[in-house]
């Protein structure tokens, strides 16, 4: 499954966005973004005007890759969530499956109101994320299945 593309309809990136837009108000947050394991980021809501998107959502992901390794040496498999509490700002790094959910907020806000709306807005997360793997796994065995009918023979005479 953790090889499995991500690939999405526009249908299921709208869903994302809105569940990120709503995230994003119920907790008076800055911003709230998606990323994947290997820091790329999905998608992002939110007041993104002096800040580095990219390299922020590069560094969640090795934040977390780092995290990971700290809990399999203490006997965990990860921590699911992760924060960063500053004097002004602050990050909350929610770990659902293969994906990251990453809130920046600040003194409007507060981490238990954050945490709260996360826990929420994960289990709709993973229900899209769920639904965009079955549809990329079939994809993909369907893309195998068309190429298993061709043989080495049916490759040469078409380039002879």
């Amino acid at each position: 499954m953790a090889d499995t593309p991500i690939v999405m309809r526009e249908q299921q990136y709208h869903k994302i966005k809105a569940v990120l837009a709503k995230l994003r108000l119920d907790s008076s947050a800055r911003v709230a973004f998606l990323v994947d394991k290997d820091g790329q980021q999905i998608a992002v809501h939110g007041d993104v005007s002096n800040l580095d998107t990219t390299s922020l959502a590069s560094l969640a992901a090795g934040n977390v890759a780092a995290t990971s390794g700290m809990a399999q040496l203490i006997g965990e498999k990860e921590f699911p969530t992760l924060s960063h509490e500053g004097e002004h700002e602050s990050i909350y790094i929610s770990v659902i499956g293969r994906i990251l959910l990453v809130v920046v907020f600040d003194e409007r806000s507060s981490l238990g109101l954050v945490k709260l709306r996360v826990k929420q807005a994960s289990s709709e997360m993973a229900a899209i994320f769920d639904e965009i793997v079955r549809e990329s796994s079939k994809k993909e065995t369907n893309a195998s299945s068309l190429f298993a009918e061709i043989t080495d023979e049916d490759i040469d005479s078409l380039f002879n």
